[in-house]
């Protein structure tokens, strides 16, 4: 029976969030789909149907991943690139393909998961899993995220990595240990529990004021502070105090509006243009622990990133106010 396109573009944002995790670019992965689909199409005739469609398309896709690693180093974050910085080092950018990058949850989190599965898949989409994955060797990132992510038996793995089943056995087990050394297991939970919804709008209301006791009051205290693509990077309230106080104090004024990346919440950062209303300054995503901010990350590629997160690239003044509360989609 043909296959009709709307079955293949059913499976685009799972392949994107298969293919964020591993390649760390929302971009990155957006073309890797668009390739798999490529060679979709033109191998149709060869699709037997001896295995789900979806299946297939993963294959593809887990394929087209391993090409593009095979060429690339991996991508990282500033915590894991050198030691904690101060506010009086200088400021140093490396390229956008040298940073794990944040993916807009609606790009990467399919709306057609059932809830058990939506809960992994946003876990395994945060920034902390995403940068451990990087680590990995590719084929046994691959390994990792067909077995574990999406559930395939050894036999499924070994059939679309073209491994033998003790290959891919040997292979998980490697990865699961330095995943585990890397402390990466994300948090549980799909979405904010009230004691986050609050800290949230705590977090907003100290950021509209400007009040930064209020802000490193919300830190937990390893939290950690960073600004890509600067190398820069802080640990713990006080250092973050005096970031805000001082080489950061232009961000008063800032306005935030709400959005989600990597399955945790995130603003967009607005700051006070000299011509009135506000222009974007960074895609800020927080990672949280309980009732306290554990990671501050502050994208500051705002000319890719806003389009992607469908964020406005200008506040006028009458907007400015307007900022709904902080929410998890689904």
């Amino acid at each position: 029976m043909p296959i009709d396109p709307v079955e293949i573009e059913a499976h685009r944002t799972a392949l994107v969030g298969h293919c964020y995790r591993m390649l760390g670019s929302a971009a990155d992965a957006e073309d890797a789909v668009q390739d798999a689909m490529v060679r979709a199409w033109r191998s149709l005739d060869r699709f037997e149907g001896r295995s789900a469609l979806r299946t297939w398309l993963y294959r593809i896709a887990t394929n087209v991943c391993l090409d593009i690693l095979a060429s690339r180093q991996r991508r990282e974050r500033p915590m894991e690139d050198r030691p904690p910085g101060t506010v009086s080092d200088p400021l140093e950018a490396l390229d956008r393909s040298h940073w794990l990058e944040p993916i807009p949850d609606a790009r990467a989190l399919p709306a057609s998961a059932d809830p058990h599965q939506l809960a992994v898949l946003r876990q395994s989409i945060r920034l902390a899993f995403v940068a451990a994955l990087q680590h990995l060797p590719p084929r046994q990132r691959a390994v990792l995220l067909l077995a574990e992510v999406l559930g395939w038996s050894a036999a499924e793995v070994a059939e679309c990595l073209e491994m033998t089943v003790a290959a891919v056995n040997s292979a998980l087990q490697r990865a699961r240990t330095t995943m585990a050394a890397r402390a990466s297991a994300p948090a549980a939970g799909t979405a904010l529990t009230d004691e986050q919804t609050a800290l949230l709008d705590r977090y907003v209301d100290a950021f509209h004021r400007y009040d930064t006791d209020a802000l490193v009051a919300l830190l937990r205290e390893d939290a950690t502070f960073s600004m890509p693509p600067y190398t820069l990077w802080l640990r713990g309230p006080e250092a973050v105090r005096a970031w805000l106080t001082g080489r950061g104090r232009d961000c008063r004024g800032s306005r935030l509006v709400p959005t989600a990346a990597c399955g945790s919440p995130a603003f967009g950062q607005y700051r006070a243009a000299p011509e009135g209303g506000h222009r974007p300054w960074a895609l800020v995503v927080l990672e949280l622990d309980g009732d306290r901010i554990a990671g501050w990350n502050s994208f500051l590629d705002t000319a890719r990133l806003f389009p992607l997160f469908g964020l406005p690239m200008f506040l006028a003044a009458e907007d400015a106010g307007v900022v709904t509360p902080a929410v998890l989609p689904r």
